[in-house]
């Protein structure tokens, strides 16, 4: 199996992968792993009219939930299960009580939900799947080279996607806070503890948003529709990370490692 390759950390490291993405990710994609679990997913999902049905195979149920970035929840089949009967129409509905909103994203994409909206079998359905699938897989493997990495990687697929959304600005700062690489992202960028977690959602909102109009001027979070702006966002969060892993770093050596990222 293709491991990618981070020869540094920090933007160093960023700054390679960035510029060797499509070679090391087609490398992976390769991957007869990968390739396996790919092609019996485009053969056999088709098949699949029920959530029962994908969660009883296993191999299918690989995929589906790498391509959320859940596939630390391989074995919870009966929680996976009710995630997808229950849909997202309702408020009460499992997947709209969890603050993690991956779940939400999974239940919606398959569409098993009581209201007739099943996508399974839909033009473009599989290939759509397969390529989230593909693009975790290469995220979670290139975090366990660089946990940052995985992060990076994550919010540059999503954040401009989420930014172009219909959703008002509180939606979306509710969807990053319930979204684990997203929140990691902004907390660390926006130079926040972990512990803001804690404290009641709608405060956490507050401060999420009071910061970003600090360190971005805004907290309207369309702005990073703007690839440079997503960029911005990222690089601050490797270097406060960096200094969290090296346990603090000297301000010129701050500066340095920021010079060297643009």
């Amino acid at each position: 199996m293709f491991q990618p390759i981070v020869p540094a950390d920090g933007l160093s490291g960023w700054r390679f992968l960035q510029r060797t993405y499509e070679v090391q990710a087609e490398a992976f994609n390769r991957s007869t792993v990968i390739q396996r679990d790919t092609e019996y997913f485009a053969d056999k999902i088709s098949e699949v009219t029920t959530a029962e049905e994908l969660v009883s195979d296993r191999r299918l149920l690989t995929v589906a939930l790498g391509a959320f970035g859940l596939q630390d929840d391989i074995n919870n089949r009966y929680f996976i299960q009710k995630i997808l009967e229950e849909g997202t129409n309702s408020d009460d509905a499992l997947s709209m009580r969890l603050s993690d909103t991956r779940y939400r994203k999974l239940s919606a994409a398959f569409g098993f939900g009581p209201v007739a909206d099943k996508q399974v079998g839909e033009a473009g359905f599989a290939e759509n799947i397969i390529a989230k699938f593909q693009s975790n897989s290469f995220e979670v493997a290139a975090g366990d080279q660089n946990s940052a990495m995985r992060v990076a990687l994550y919010a540059e697929r999503e954040l401009s996607q989420l930014a172009a959304g219909d959703e008002s600005t509180n939606a979306k700062w509710f969807t990053i806070m319930g979204d684990p690489p997203l929140r990691q992202l902004f907390e660390k960028a926006l130079n926040l503890p972990e512990s803001i977690g804690s404290i009641d959602i709608d405060q956490q909102l507050r401060v999420f948003k009071d910061r970003a109009v600090s360190v971005f001027g805004s907290d309207d979070l369309s702005l990073f529709e703007d690839p440079d702006l997503v960029q911005e966002a990222i690089t601050k969060f490797i270097v406060r990370d960096q200094i969290g892993v090296n346990g603090g770093m000297s301000g010129g050596s701050i500066a340095l490692t920021l010079l060297q990222g643009f």
